[in-house]
C-alpha cells in the first residue's frame, strides 16, 4: 500500500535520461521470468486470514509468590494451535566474548523456525563421547496456543549444529522434560502427560531416536518431577529413581519411586520425609540415594538419604531427614517469570574419589528474607548430609533489590571442579534484560571465580508461547574441562509478531573460556560435514520422527545489525512402547560459515573445540553457498567481508549499502540494517542488478546510470529515490521505508 507523505523537494528531482531507457529496455525481456521465480519461491495465499491473539509484552515484574502455596501446575488448557504459513530465517549463532550460543530447536535445513517457542531444557552428555548430545524441551508450535509438546535435538559434532527430528509423540501434550545419561551414553528423557502421570524414554544412538519404555502413562511420577540414575558399581547399578513435588500421578505428598530396570516398570510411590519440593537428587560413590529440596518451612531446605534404596528386593525407607538447611532465602515465582518458578534447587554429589569425594552440594536461586529478587546461594555438606555450611553468595556483584539472578543450576566435574550458570540482569538498566552468566570453584565452593557472562542480553518477557515464562529451568553437564549448557533464550526476532521468540540454545562454558576442548573415548572428533544433512530413519514400527519442511523466510533483525527472526514447525514423529531402539540412519551435520573452525584432537582425544567468535552478535546464514562478488555490479567498489559472513558494499559516495548475509543460493541475501530478504541477480550485461523486495513484493533495478539509491520499481513503472535515513546517516531508510516516485512528485512508503 502507498501512503501520501508529502510533496518532494523539486531540486532533487531527476529526468529519465537516454542511458536509462536503454538499460531498462534491455532488461525488460527478464520481467517475466523474474516474476515467476519469486512467485515459485514467496507463494502466499490472498485468502487466508489469520487472527493472532495479542500477547502483551510485559514492561514490568508481576508479583512474586511461594511456590507452596501457589502452584502453576503443567496441565492442558490449550487445543493446538493451526500453523498456517511456515516461515525460517538463518539459524541463530550468537558469540560473546570467548562463548559462542548456538540454537538447538533447527529445522531439518538447519534453520530457524519462526513463529514457535522451545524453553525449559535439559541436556545429556554421552559420557564415552563428549562430542554426542542430547537436548529436551518444551516444544511450543505456534506461540498462540501453550499447548506443548517434548521435543528433542541432538549433535554428533560438540554441538557446533544441531538436529532437530520432531516430538517424542507428535499432539500429545507433554512436559517437564528431563533427561540423563549412563555411563555408557545410554540417553534416558522423563516426560510429563497432561494426567501427571509419565512415561520414560530411552535413546541407544546419542538422541537421534528414542523408544517409549511403557504404555502410555505407566512411569508414574507427578509434576515437577526429576530423576537420576545409580551409575556406581553397587548393587543399585542402572538403578533409576525419582521424585515429584506432591501433584502427582496418584495419592498425595512428595513421592518417590524407583526402577530397577532400566526405567521399564516403577514401583509403588513412597512418601518422602520433610517433603523436599522443587528439587533433584543424586547419589554418591556408595550407591546412597540424597534428594534435596525446599521443605515445609520458610527459609527451610531438607536433604534426606536412602540407604537402601539400592537393595533392589528391600522397599527403599529414609534413614536419614536433614531439615532447616539455611540456604539463605526460599524459593519464588513470579517476578521476572511471571507464571512461572524464579529457580529450583539442585543437588549434586562429588565422586571424584579424592579429598572432596562424595561431599554434598545444593545450590538453588532464592530470595532472601525482605527482598523480592534472587540471588544464587550454594551450601555444601562433608558429612554425608548430615550438617550443611552456611549459605555462599555465588553472584558476586554488591546486593542489589533491584537485581535478578535467577534459574542458577551446576554441576560437578569428574574431578571435583563446580560449575555454576544462572541468568543475571546485573548490566540491565531496566534490571530485566538478562544475560547467562557463569562461575566455577575447584576448592569444593569455599570460594567462586569472578562470574563472567556467557551469552548476549536478552528480553525474558518476549516471546511468550501464551503462557508468561521462559519455563522454571535450564541445566549444565560438566567433565573435566568444563561444561555443556541448555538454556533458553529470546535472541531471535519475529517480525510477524514485531518481538523476540524463545529459543533453546546451546553453550560450551570452561574456566579458560567458551572453546576448551575436552577428552572423550574416541581417536578423533573431526565429524566429515557435507554440504546437506539428510537424517532418514529406517522403517519400523518404532518411532520415526518426520520433520516437517519449512517454507517461506521473512525475517526482521534487532536493532544492533543483529537478524533475529524465531521458528515455527510441525514435526509429526511418533511412537511405539516397543522397549527395543528404532535404529536410524547417520546423521552427517552440515557446517556453517560462521568462524574458522580447525577440530584439534588432544593426545586423549578432544572434542571439537569452538570456533574463534568475533565481538558482534552475528547470525550464521546456511551453509552450501558462498558468496560470489561477481554477482554485484562494477559500480560497487567492492564487497568487504567482515568475518562470520557477514559482508558490506559501499557506493561510490561512500555510502554503505548496510551490512548482509548471503543465503543457500548466493542470488538471496538477508540484509540485517533492513530487515528483508532479497532476490539478486546481475547478469544483464550492463552491471545493473535487479532484485526483489519481499516486503513491499516489488521489482527493482539499478544501475551506473542511475545508481543506487534512484531505481526503478516495475511495480510503479517510475524511478524512484530511495530517501536515506535521518537517523543513520550513511544508510537508507528502513521501517518505514521512503521512495521519491518521480510520477507523481510525491514521497511514499511502502
Amino acid at each position: 500500500m502507498l501512503n501520501r507523505l508529502g510533496r518532494f523537494n523539486e531540486s532533487h528531482h531527476s529526468a529519465e535520461t537516454p542511458s536509462m531507457k536503454k538499460n531498462l529496455s534491455a532488461i525488460s525481456s527478464r520481467q517475466p521470468q523474474l516474476r515467476a521465480a519469486t512467485r515459485a519461491r514467496y507463494q502466499l495465499s490472498a485468502t487466508v486470514l489469520i487472527s493472532l491473539a495479542t500477547l502483551a509484552t510485559a514492561s514490568g515484574q508481576a508479583p512474586i509468590w511461594n511456590p507452596h502455596t501457589t502452584r502453576p501446575l503443567e496441565k492442558y488448557d490449550n487445543p493446538p494451535a493451526l500453523i498456517y504459513r511456515l516461515d525460517t530465517s538463518p539459524r541463530m549463532v550468537s558469540p560473546h566474548g570467548a562463548f559462542i550460543s548456538y540454537q538447538v530447536n533447527v529445522d531439518a535445513n538447519g534453520n530457524n523456525i519462526v513463529g514457535d517457542a522451545a524453553n525449559e531444557c535439559t541436556i545429556s552428555v554421552d559420557p564415552t563421547n563428549l562430542n554426542k548430545m542430547a537436548i529436551g524441551w518444551r516444544q511450543f508450535n505456534n506461540v498462540t496456543s501453550n499447548f506443548r509438546q517434548a521435543g528433542y535435538g541432538y549433535t554428533t559434532d560438540g554441538g557446533f549444529h544441531w538436529t532437530f527430528p520432531g516430538v517424542l509423540e507428535n499432539n500429545v501434550f507433554r512436559s517437564d522434560p528431563v533427561t540423563n545419561s549412563d555411563e555408557t551414553g545410554t540417553f534416558f528423557y522423563l516426560s510429563l502427560l497432561q494426567t501427571f502421570c509419565e512415561n520414560m524414554y530411552r535413546s541407544t544412538n546419542g538422541g537421534q531416536s528414542w523408544t517409549q519404555l511403557q504404555p502410555e502413562s505407566l512411569a508414574g511420577g507427578g509434576d515437577k518431577q526429576w530423576f537420576t540414575i545409580d551409575k556406581t558399581g553397587g548393587p543399585g547399578h542402572g538403578f533409576q529413581y525419582q521424585s515429584s513435588d506432591g501433584a502427582n500421578c496418584s495419592g498425595n505428598g512428595v513421592q518417590f519411586q524407583r526402577s530397577t530396570d532400566g526405567g521399564i516398570t516403577w514401583q509403588a510411590p513412597i512418601i518422602i520425609p520433610a517433603g523436599p519440593t522443587d528439587g533433584t537428587l543424586d547419589v554418591d560413590t556408595n550407591g546412597n540415594l540424597f534428594i534435596g529440596g525446599e521443605g515445609s518451612t520458610l527459609n527451610s531446605f531438607s536433604c534426606v538419604r536412602s540407604s537402601n534404596a539400592q537393595i533392589g528386593n528391600q522397599t527403599p525407607s529414609f534413614d536419614q531427614v536433614t531439615q532447616h538447611i539455611n540456604m539463605g532465602g526460599d524459593l519464588s515465582g513470579g517476578g521476572i517469570n511471571p507464571a512461572g518458578l524464579d529457580g529450583m534447587l539442585f543437588l549434586a554429589i562429588d565422586r571424584s574419589g579424592g579429598p572432596t569425594n562424595n561431599n554434598i552440594y545444593m545450590l538453588a536461586s532464592v530470595a532472601p528474607p525482605g527482598r523480592s529478587t534472587t540471588d544464587v546461594m550454594f551450601v555444601r555438606s562433608t558429612d554425608g548430609g548430615v550438617t550443611f555450611s552456611a549459605p555462599h553468595k555465588v553472584n558476586d556483584d554488591p546486593v542489589n533489590p533491584s537485581k535478578w539472578h535467577w534459574f542458577g543450576t551446576f554441576s560437578v566435574a569428574p574431578n571435583g571442579r563446580l560449575d555454576a550458570v544462572w541468568y543475571d540482569t546485573r548490566n540491565a538498566a531496566n534490571n530485566t534484560d538478562s544475560q547467562l552468566f557463569y562461575s566455577w570453584s575447584t576448592d569444593a565452593g569455599v570460594t567462586w571465580s569472578p562470574n563472567v557472562a556467557v551469552s548476549n542480553a536478552f528480553n525474558p518477557f518476549e516471546g511468550y508461547p501464551n503462557q508468561n515464562k521462559i519455563g522454571d529451568y535450564i541445566t549444565i553437564v560438566s567433565d573435566n574441562t568444563g561444561g555443556d549448557v541448555a538454556y533458553s533464550a529470546t535472541f531471535n526476532f519475529n517480525p510477524n509478531r514485531s518481538q523476540h521468540e524463545e529459543d533453546v540454545y546451546y553453550v560450551r562454558v570452561s574456566p579458560t573460556g567458551g572453546a576448551t576442548p575436552t577428552p572423550t573415548a574416541t581417536a578423533t572428533a573431526t565429524p566429515t560435514p557435507t554440504a546437506t544433512h539428510t537424517p532418514t530413519p529406517t522403517a519400523t514400527a518404532t518411532f520415526t520422527p518426520t520433520p516437517i519442511p519449512t517454507a517461506t523466510f521473512t525475517p526482521t533483525p534487532t536493532p544492533t545489525f543483529t537478524p533475529t527472526p524465531t521458528p515455527t514447525f510441525t514435526p509429526t514423529p511418533t511412537a511405539t512402547f516397543t522397549p527395543t531402539p528404532t535404529p536410524t540412519a547417520t546423521h552427517t551435520p552440515t557446517p556453517t560459515p560462521t568462524a574458522t573452525h580447525t577440530p584439534t584432537a588432544t593426545p586423549t582425544a578432544t572434542r571439537t573445540p569452538t570456533p574463534t567468535p568475533t565481538a558482534t552478535h552475528t547470525p550464521t546464514p546456511t551453509p552450501t553457498a558462498t558468496a560470489t562478488p561477481s554477482l554485484h555490479p562494477a559500480f560497487f567498489s567492492g564487497e568487504v567481508s567482515l568475518g562470520n559472513g557477514v559482508y558490506y558494499l559501499q557506493f561510490p559516495n561512500g555510502n554503505v549499502f548496510g551490512y548482509y548475509s548471503y543465503l543457500t543460493d548466493p542470488h538471496w541475501i538477508y540484509h540485517f540494517d533492513m530487515g528483508y530478504e532479497y532476490w539478486f541477480d546481475a547478469s544483464d550485461g550492463h552491471s545493473g542488478i535487479f532484485f526483489y523486495d519481499f516486503a513491499s513484493n516489488h521489482f527493482f533495478y539499478t544501475s551506473p546510470s542511475f545508481p543506487f539509491p534512484y531505481l526503478y520499481d516495475f511495480s510503479l513503472n517510475t524511478v524512484l529515490y530511495y530517501f536515506p535515513d535521518p537517523n543513520r546517516p550513511g544508510h537508507y531508510t528502513t521501517n518505514p521505508r521512503y521512495f521519491y516516485n518521480f510520477a507523481t512528485g510525491q514521497i511514499i512508503t511502502m
